[in-house]
């Protein structure tokens, strides 16, 4: 199961952690990591791309960890779109993916 742990601060984006495998299906024909990692890696690209400083990020065996730097208006608005489909893919496999 792929665990995101997402932490707030004064109501503000702070930290996002994601661990683990969905085990969906195979390594390589897993839909639901394939879209995991498409939405944080668009999310993570989009905001790097607008400030280079909003976020650092580091990817280990285990999974990734997102640290939110900047608490603009922008960059929180763009990691809680990622945080709400990440919510909507546990919806529809919560089996596979638990958001907390």
């Amino acid at each position: 199961m792929i665990n995101v742990k997402i932490e707030k601060e004064n109501a503000k984006y702070k930290k996002i952690t994601i661990l683990g495998h969905a085990m969906y299906d195979d390594y390589g024909k897993d839909i639901v990591c394939a879209a995991v990692s498409s939405i944080v890696t668009t999310t993570v690209n989009g905001i790097l791309a607008l400030n280079k400083n909003s976020l650092s990020y580091m990817i280990s065996k285990k999974g990734l960890s997102i640290d939110v730097k900047n608490t603009d208006e922008t960059t929180q608005i763009l990691i809680g779109n990622m945080v709400s489909l990440l919510k909507e893919l546990e919806v529809n496999y919560p089996e596979n993916i638990e958001v907390k």
